[in-house]
């Protein structure tokens, strides 16, 4: 009985051991737990450091491509609008808050339309736009441009702005001297920009005040900087002088501008038309009728086109020539011609010349000739020169003349009295007087000699 309880003692002691170093190697295990967490601790504190650095890296690739400006250049008081091209050069988004034009020329109108935040992908490009007011005073500006990101600092860019008083140059740069009642001339207006910027819309408007303006407008969709045009007008007046005013309006960006241009259209004159004269008049009497020859001179700096030589009242046209077609009469040429008429009152005879320009103006101008001085001489069918008057032209003609003075032939002679009918016949009074002087002379000289021949005989 004694050794049963001695085997229990023993078994109970291992037992105790055995719990003992299940203690002692539990407390042993804590340790490593302890030190697996602060890993992982430092583990989340490095990814946490590292996604912050990725993405103020992204944030600082956000930058300025360029800016757009409408109008390139303002005029003083203006408003318009400026862009900022923004990129992301990174790889991730960003959010872009807040941006601002900051001057004191320029004073942004839109500020309220930038309340909320806006994000710029990674590659992606974005623009922000402002309306602006510019001050009057004129001059280059650089206003700031800034804009803040998440999280991270902003971005600023200088932006160059230029305020320009120049306006807008228009004259007119061709025209005739004097303009002629129904004749048609050609006006060229000139439009000069001459500043930095494009001005677009140009249009021109004639306010014609009744005389003829074709066309009535003209329009440039967009005239360069540094850039002119020439606008052809083709103008006809009415009859009385009296103004064109060329109304001129256009655009820089939205804004509208105008201004007028005055043509005066004074009447007078047209130097460089046509200018035809007739002269060497002469007139014969054919079986009741008269034959009227002469030549026409066209004495202008133009050539003069279609032209047709008539006679008018109170004299009648007749066959074979009652009116005459010249055709061209280029300048500094002259060409014959021939009229038939009848009529009892040789004291005026107006011939009446019609011809066209190269646009396709008619004229119409008479000449009053007097032809009293030769109609005693019409029946010998001798040529002969008469004075003549000239009559206003109806539209931009010259005056007309028919040159000449007195008929040759006519009057009396310096020994003799009496007329004549012209050419050799005139001089033979003067030659039969020659003879008898010379005849004289010689009878005076030998008379001595005569007179012995008398006494002999």
């Amino acid at each position: 009985m004694t050794r049963p309880h001695f085997v229990n003692i023993g078994l109970i002691s291992f037992v105790f051991f055995l719990l003992i170093c299940g203690i002692a190697a539990a407390a042993g295990g804590s340790t490593p737990s302890a030190v697996t967490t602060s890993s992982a601790s430092s583990s989340t504190s490095s990814s946490s450091t590292s996604g912050s650095t990725t993405f103020q890296d992204s944030a600082s690739l956000v930058y300025v491509t360029g800016v757009d400006y409408d109008p390139e250049v303002f005029y003083p008081d203006e408003t318009g609008t400026i862009t900022v091209h923004i990129a992301n050069s990174g790889t991730s988004s960003v959010g872009l808050t807040q941006p601002d034009l900051i001057g004191q020329n320029v004073h942004v109108i839109n500020k309220n339309a930038f309340q909320t935040m806006s994000y710029i992908g990674p590659g992606a490009t974005m623009d922000v736009s402002f309306t602006v007011a510019v001050d009057p005073e004129q001059g280059t500006y650089y206003p700031l441009f800034s804009i803040g990101t998440k999280d991270s600092s902003s971005v600023h860019y200088p932006v160059k702005l230029v305020v320009d008083p120049t306006d807008l140059r228009a004259s007119i740069c061709g025209r005739p001297d004097n303009f002629a009642t129904g004749k048609m001339d050609t006006v060229n207006l000139s439009v000069i920009n001459p500043r930095d910027g494009p001005l677009t819309n140009v249009l021109v408007v004639a306010d014609n005040d009744g005389n003829s303006v074709s066309p009535s407008e003209a329009f440039i969709s967009s005239l360069n900087a540094s850039s002119s045009a020439v606008l052809p007008f083709q103008v006809t007046p009415s009859g009385q002088e009296s103004n064109i005013t060329f109304h001129i309006s256009y655009t820089n960006g939205d804004n509208k501008h105008t201004q007028d241009v005055v043509l005066p259209v004074n009447l007078g004159e047209d130097k460089m038309g046509a200018k035809p004269i007739i002269n060497n008049i002469a007139l014969t009497n054919e079986g009741g009728s008269y034959q009227m020859t002469g030549d026409v001179t066209n004495a202008g700096i133009t050539d003069a086109q279609a032209m047709i030589l008539s006679v008018d009242d109170p004299v009648h046209p007749v066959e074979p020539y009652p009116n005459y077609a010249i055709g061209t009469l280029a300048s500094d040429d002259f060409s014959s011609f021939t009229l038939t008429f009848t009529g009892s009152d040789l004291s005026a005879v107006p011939v009446k010349i019609q011809w066209k320009d190269s646009q396709g103006n008619s004229f119409t101008t008479t000449s009053t000739v007097d032809l009293r001085t030769l109609a005693s001489a019409s029946f010998s069918g001798t040529r002969s020169s008469a004075s003549g008057s000239s009559s206003g032209a109806t539209s931009g003609g010259g005056t007309f003349t028919a040159g000449g003075g007195a008929a040759r032939g006519g009057g009396g002679n310096f020994l003799f009295g009496g007329r004549s009918g012209g050419g050799l016949s005139a001089f033979y009074p003067v030659i039969a007087g020659g003879i008898i002087l010379i005849i004289g002379i010689v009878l005076y000289t030998k008379r001595k000699w005569v007179l012995t021949k008398l006494k002999k005989q």
